[in-house]
């Protein structure tokens, strides 16, 4: 499974503040501690209403520019917002990276789609449309839908694409839980050579002891399908069930994986 690190995003207030100030040492070290715990990708996030569209981008190009001075580890472009999107990827010297996100709203399709098929980027596409997230797996299938024959109308192709089957508080409605599970498991039946990603910690939102919570969702949707997690790569326990989930499903063969991070003292109980 491939981890994301969500660490560097300014909906975090300290983050937000450090991104701001231009704080170089505190963004370095989030990158490096993220990418030593084991994330293949590090998300970036400025925000929205941060300031000025144009403060926005000169954030994001110096966001890109401070976290690739100091890791390798491919990056993902979180923003929705087109410009800052195409910033970002002008400043970008890597070979792989992902972009987050795209709906099935025309507007964002014809606007992201288009970005990311020129970048032959990865894209996170979530299962909703303009009327907001469906409560149902078959109109977040829809949505899906519209997302695969779009893009791969302009020239990106299914594997490019990491549907994200959207990820409700449970302590909102009890019913969420089941139907992003039942959603990443639909998603891989109708579109095999798609991928699926989540981010986890919506899940335990407005709840006790959240990282629990979400430890117990990632191997359920582990075992439902999904490929790829948003997640805090410094959880260590929560890396330790990306590892064992993997072997779990058949995705680490003779468990080599799992004996080799056990071995380096990366499976914590």
């Amino acid at each position: 499974m491939l981890v994301i690190g969500e660490c560097i995003n300014a909906s975090n207030k300290t983050v937000a503040e450090a991104i701001a100030g231009r704080d170089r040492e505190f963004i370095e070290g989030m990158a490096k501690a993220q990418a030593e715990a084991g994330a293949d990708f590090i998300d970036v996030n400025v925000g929205a209403g941060q300031g000025t569209q144009g403060q926005e981008t000169e954030s994001i190009e110096w966001l890109v520019k401070t976290v690739q001075a100091v890791t390798d580890k491919p990056l993902t472009i979180d923003s929705d917002v087109p410009r800052i999107i195409e910033v970002a990827l002008g400043n970008y010297s890597g070979e792989t990276v992902m972009i987050n996100s795209v709906t099935a709203e025309p507007e964002r399709l014809e606007s992201i789609g288009p970005l990311a098929a020129k970048r032959k980027a990865l894209l996170v596409a979530l299962a909703m449309g303009s009327e907001g997230i469906p409560d149902t797996v078959e109109r977040r299938l829809e949505a899906c839908e519209a997302i695969l024959t779009n893009l791969t109308g302009i020239g990106m192709t299914a594997e490019q694409i990491y549907f994200d089957p959207l990820v409700l508080p449970i302590a909102v409605d009890s019913r969420q839980g089941l139907v992003t599970l039942k959603t990443i498991e639909q998603i891989k039946a109708r579109y095999p050579e798609a991928k699926t990603v989540m981010g986890l910690s919506n899940i335990s939102f407005g709840l006790p002891n959240r990282k629990l919570v979400n430890r117990a969702f990632l191997l359920m949707a582990a075992y439902a399908g999904l490929d790829a997690a948003i997640l805090d790569p410094l959880d260590g326990k929560a890396m330790s069930l990306v590892r064992i989930s993997d072997m779990l499903t058949g995705k680490d063969a003779l468990c080599k994986g799992y004996i080799k991070a056990y071995r380096q003292g990366k499976i914590v109980d």
